[in-house]
């Protein structure tokens, strides 16, 4: 991805945000020039991942196949394995029409999906089998807290107000519909890094190509442009 395209997605999320008023953290604006003065008080911040994630799952076509994220809290996963402290997660997904996120699930990670607003958010599900292939059972969700069954490869489509809970092991691949979607995702710590499988290889996140200055960061820029040492 071009880092102007980047730039572009960035002004354009925060409008579509604020529209529906939700309002990003203040971190959320800091350039680069400010992350360079920051200190140890932001390592929460760097190390949780926290901020813009922007990714075309290095397809080469994020309006096809990718995904606006930005990760407001997070929890560390050895929270997680003692069951105390910030256990949890949260994020701010925007999807476009026809905008697809590759099918994947995660082996630890339970998520609500939570369409805030806009248009309509579909979600392809399927059962995972004992070596991470496509199962062919039915799968049962809750949708806000009403149980369903679902049949392998059938999709859930998700209104204003509606959301989903998806369980670990559980395939899911979601895209928009009618208009562009503002999705919450309530969930236990995240872990990008070893807690995504996706069906078939694509990469998490994208290679930049730097034909302009950051707008602000992603969070995989931060090793760039902040070092507290110093």
């Amino acid at each position: 991805m071009k880092r102007s395209e980047i730039n572009a997605i960035m002004r354009g999320a925060v409008a579509f945000a604020q529209k529906h008023r939700f309002y990003l953290p203040p971190f959320a604006f800091w350039t680069p020039a400010d992350w360079a003065a920051k200190g140890a008080e932001v390592r929460e911040i760097v190390d949780r991942q926290l901020g813009w994630d922007i990714t075309d799952f290095g397809q080469g076509s994020y309006a096809k196949i990718g995904l606006f994220i930005f990760t407001i809290r997070n929890g560390t996963m050895a929270d997680l394995h003692q069951g105390r402290g910030k256990v949890y997660a949260e994020k701010l997904l925007i999807v476009d029409p026809q905008q697809v996120t590759p099918m994947h699930f995660h082996w630890s990670k339970f998520e609500d999906i939570i369409n805030r607003g806009g248009g309509n958010l579909v979600i392809q599900l399927y059962p995972s089998t004992k070596d991470e292939g496509l199962g062919t059972g039915d799968v049962e969700v809750s949708i806000d807290g009403v149980r369903r069954t679902v049949k392998a490869g059938g999709t859930v489509t998700l209104t204003p107000g509606e959301s989903i809970t998806l369980t670990g092991g559980l395939y899911h691949k979601f895209w928009g519909e009618g208009g562009r979607v503002l999705v919450g995702e309530v969930s236990s710590v995240n872990d990008d890094d070893t807690d995504n499988r996706f069906y078939e290889p694509v990469g998490r996140f994208p290679e930049i190509e730097e034909d302009a200055e950051p707008l602000y960061l992603l969070v995989k820029d931060y090793p760039k442009y902040y070092h507290p040492g110093r």
